[in-house]
């Protein structure tokens, strides 16, 4: 692919990345305009010697849990031995979170090389009219290709960024392709039902590949099941093929056992709440198949490896006395498992909660799961494009009954919030990622 232009700096890198469309920045509007598709991403790679190809792929689509999920295949595979890329979205503090090597970050050089190797390819793709321009997250995970050849990785897990088919991760040919549990999000994209938002997430599914279903509503599990069939997807299905159960937990960590299709496995994750325990499930379930194939993956890579996983900002304790907590959750189904998950592990304490969103989620549907709670509420907004207006927010949570404080920034929420409870209360920061990703910010001078 040796085809270098000028040698750009991390900060002309990162500039010539924002030169590129960003959906993730404009709510509400759909990449996936009638008739568009995947070619202009192909067809760049293409040019520059399908760097997308050079290592084994594992593929994860779904509405939640498939960062955590991708999280734990990555740890194990590099606890297995495996050099093992992993990319993933949004990023919480930093962009090059996204894209990491056994854990590492890609450096600030290393990024400013992989582009500096990519824009030449780009650019004549520009002067190409028959193509679609490349946005934002194409662009970025053309980089990520780039970097993961350039480093000679074993496997690339690779997290779908919204949907699946017209994902520009869409371009590999995995060995196996996962999808975890599907609830409604970005509906105004993918469309207004399950069903619908299954068929866009199954189209990573490759002709007779190896899929893992995470458990699934029926009507998102229906059209999966016949896409499979279509394609002659050979399926493991989590929750029927591979199941589990927690044995304990603390504030720390939780254990569970897990029955795959081939052993047995102990495991204590330093993750909580019980998503995390479908997670692991999940991906062992994968990991199964990686070593049924003729990988070297022991029964003891995986325990140790799902021991190491690090995936910030999903029911993490950022402080005690009094409890912060801080959990991405950001549709109904999340918040739903986020309200339970608080009941369960803190009963009859007193909630705080410092509450934003964005303006193309369900605030209706959110702000009705988070009331029984019995919340003291302070609604804020992260410095986020898509962050839905306070009023809004303060609107909906007055209809039920809960007259909310307001706060600009999620810097003056967290130090309100604080200065209201006790060592024994709760205060949970929820609604986005990035709501979340300030906060984490917040505490990460402690």
């Amino acid at each position: 692919m040796r085809y270098r232009g000028e040698e750009l700096n991390y900060r002309q890198a990162e500039e010539y990345l924002n030169s590129f469309t960003n959906y993730e920045q404009i709510p509400g509007i759909s990449y996936a305009q009638p008739g568009y598709s995947l070619t202009h991403v192909e067809e760049l790679l293409n040019r520059m010697g399908n760097p997308q190809l050079a290592a084994r792929t594992v593929h994860i689509a779904g509405t939640k849990g498939k960062g955590s999920v991708a999280a734990m295949i990555a740890q194990v595979l590099s606890a297995s031995g495996y050099k093992t890329g992993l990319y993933t979205s949004p990023h919480l503090l930093n962009l090059r979170e996204r894209i990491k090597v056994d854990g590492s970050l890609i450096s600030e050089a290393d990024f400013a090389a992989a582009m500096t190797e990519v824009k030449p390819f780009i650019e004549s793709m520009k002067q190409d009219t028959s193509f679609r321009q490349l946005t934002y997250f194409e662009a970025l995970t053309v980089l990520a290709f780039a970097y993961f050849k350039e480093k000679q990785v074993d496997f690339q897990v690779l997290e779908v960024g919204l949907g699946g088919r017209l994902d520009a991760t869409n371009v590999t040919k995995p060995l196996v392709c996962i999808i975890t549990s599907i609830s409604l999000d970005h509906t105004q994209i993918l469309g207004n039902s399950l069903g619908e938002i299954g068929k866009e997430k199954a189209g990573i599914i490759k002709p007779r590949c190896w899929v893992v279903l995470s458990p699934q509503p029926d009507e998102a599990a229906s059209v999966i099941s016949d896409i499979c069939r279509e394609r002659e997807a050979k399926v493991v299905e989590v929750g029927k093929d591979v199941t589990w159960h927690k044995i304990s937990g603390d504030l720390s960590h939780q254990s569970l056992a897990i029955e795959g299709r081939t052993s047995k496995y102990q495991v204590s994750i330093p993750l909580l709440g019980d998503f995390q325990l479908e997670n692991a499930a999940t991906a062992v379930a994968a990991l199964e198949i990686l070593a049924s194939v003729g990988f070297a993956i022991s029964a003891a890579d995986i325990v140790r490896g799902l021991a190491q996983v690090k995936w910030p900002g999903r029911f993490q304790i950022l402080h005690e006395q009094p409890t912060v907590l801080v959990d991405g959750a950001h549709n109904v189904a999340s918040i739903k498992r986020l309200v339970n998950n608080i009941k369960a592990y803190f009963p009859n304490r007193r909630i705080v909660l410092v509450f934003g969103t964005s303006c193309d989620k369900d605030i209706p549907g959110i702000v009705s799961e988070l009331v029984s709670l019995a919340p003291q509420v302070i609604v804020t907004q992260a410095s986020h494009s898509r962050a839905a207006p306070l009023a809004t927010l303060v609107a909906e949570f007055t209809k039920r009954g809960i007259k909310p404080e307001t706060r600009e920034t999620v810097t003056e929420a967290l130090s309100r919030a604080l200065s209201l409870t006790g060592r024994t209360d709760v205060i949970c920061v929820t609604g986005s990622l990035f709501v979340v990703a300030e906060a984490l910010d917040y505490f990460s001078g402690d």
